[in-house]
């Protein structure tokens, strides 16, 4: 009977030694053990609905480095009890491909289907791609293809109509704590010296989401210890010894986070992509969360910005999506490229303004009575009660525009958006005062 893993296919699965480093250590061996990635784990998430199946099928796992893709498929073959081949490819070709087929081929005829994971799939070429669709189309292995590149873009359209798509997230800082904190508590060596973390925001910041980053630089921070101090305690200086780098002083929970974000965001609303290109560094120098930053970004271009440059908000949330594919350091280009056009855009909060006055009219209170050639129609009943009578369609009239009321009847027109004179809202400005010259009348120049 074969077993379980090839014998020279993955060492990862041999016996721990004291050397193995201590990510390697750490692999979680059940999904219940995996922090992070409950939209793929949790219960009744995709992952272990194929696990309490017990079956699986050829699937891609795309993420960012770190992220527990390899773990992910060590786990879903240990839990189904299906042998796992394991090729590279950045070390492996057509040849050695062909070779796992023919293996696995021999053992389908035998009822012993394995699965075929393949790290950085993105990194074979056509040929090479097309190679595997035969094996996973007629089910002579299940495909776990792990890649930190978008599949759309890297994987051809062949063999990507036959996996599933699974997307992982850059772990979260609660996550990462947890995968410390059982290191310190579960990992042999270890458990043999009290370890204390004095400095947590600074080892979770420089992880960057990456759990094997996270635990290589608390292993290189303890073997720079004395070794025969049992009562260890990792700071700063510690850390910044380990990575070799100087960390920036920065309390992600306390008043200076507050105090650097609130000057980053003041020094794009006063248009100086210098200030907040500094601000910008020092949050990435200290490790704070790009997505963190991102999701500022996307908040301001629509608050600060708004129609003045519509295409801010485009940029804004394009960089989000940007980073969290690729993750850090190279986040920092499309977040440093946001930051410095969303400082130099046009400003306008007339949007962000005008929502905050409508909100306010509302809470007021008094009923809001919808005009019936407002209403929808959908029966003839609700025709016969007048629903959509006398509604006129503004694309049958010149230039697309009616004079038409849009307001209920017990409410006066009310100007909530005043759009500025900067950038395009400009030219929304004097749209607005041609149609609605009397709402208008006050902003005439």
């Amino acid at each position: 009977m074969d077993s379980l893993f090839a014998d020279d296919s993955d060492a990862n699965h041999q016996p721990h030694t004291p050397r193995a480093p201590l990510a390697e250590r750490m692999r979680p061996t059940t999904l219940d053990h995996l922090a992070g990635q409950e939209h793929l784990v949790g219960r009744g998430a995709p992952l272990r609905a194929y696990v309490d199946r017990g079956d699986l099928p050829s699937m891609l796992l795309w993420g960012p480095p770190g992220t527990g893709k390899t773990t992910l498929a060590n786990i879903l073959a240990h839990s189904l009890n299906r042998r796992l081949d394991r090729l590279s490819a950045v070390e492996s070709g057509i040849k050695e491909l062909r070779e796992v087929i023919q293996r696995a081929e021999r053992r389908a005829s035998m009822g012993k289907r394995p699965i075929l994971f393949i790290d950085e799939i993105h990194r074979f070429n056509t040929s090479q791609q097309d190679a595997l669709l035969h094996a996973v189309e007629c089910g002579i292995v299940t495909l776990i293809g792990a890649t930190t590149a978008n599949p759309s873009f890297e994987i051809n359209n062949a063999l990507l109509s036959r996996c599933q798509v699974y997307q992982l997230s850059s772990l979260s800082v609660d996550a990462l704590r947890v995968i410390i904190e059982r290191a310190l508590r579960d990992d042999p060596e270890l458990a043999q010296r009290s370890v204390t973390i004095e400095d947590w925001d600074v080892l979770l910041g420089l992880s960057n989401g990456d759990a094997r980053s996270a635990l290589n630089i608390l292993e290189a921070a303890i073997m720079l210890s004395p070794f025969d101090e049992q009562h260890l305690t990792i700071t700063r200086e510690h850390i910044a010894s380990a990575v070799q780098r100087r960390v920036v002083a920065y309390d992600r929970t306390g008043d200076y986070h507050y105090d650097t974000i609130s000057a980053f965001i003041k020094s794009m609303r006063g248009s100086d992509p210098d200030a907040a290109l500094l601000y910008l560094a020092l949050m990435v120098e200290a490790g704070e969360h790009p997505t963190f930053i991102a999701r500022r970004l996307i908040i301001f271009a629509s608050e600060d910005i708004g129609n003045a440059d519509p295409q801010a908000l485009q940029l804004a949330v394009s960089v989000y999506q940007a980073v969290e594919r690729i993750g850090m350091p190279e986040g920092r280009i499309p977040l440093a490229q946001a930051v410095t056009y969303l400082a130099s855009a046009p400003k306008s909060n007339a949007s962000y303004v005008a929502i905050d006055q409508a909100r306010g009219h509302v809470q007021q209170g008094g009923a809001i009575s919808i005009p019936l050639h407002l209403r929808n129609a959908p029966t003839a009943f609700m025709k016969e009660l007048g629903h959509g009578t006398a509604y006129q369609y503004p694309h049958d009239a010149p230039h697309h525009f009616v004079n038409e009321n849009y307001f209920p009847e017990s409410m006066p027109p009310t100007a909530f958006y005043r759009p500025s004179g900067e950038g395009v809202e400009k030219t929304i400005a004097e749209k607005l005062r041609s149609l609605w010259p009397d709402r208008y009348a006050s902003d005439r120049e």
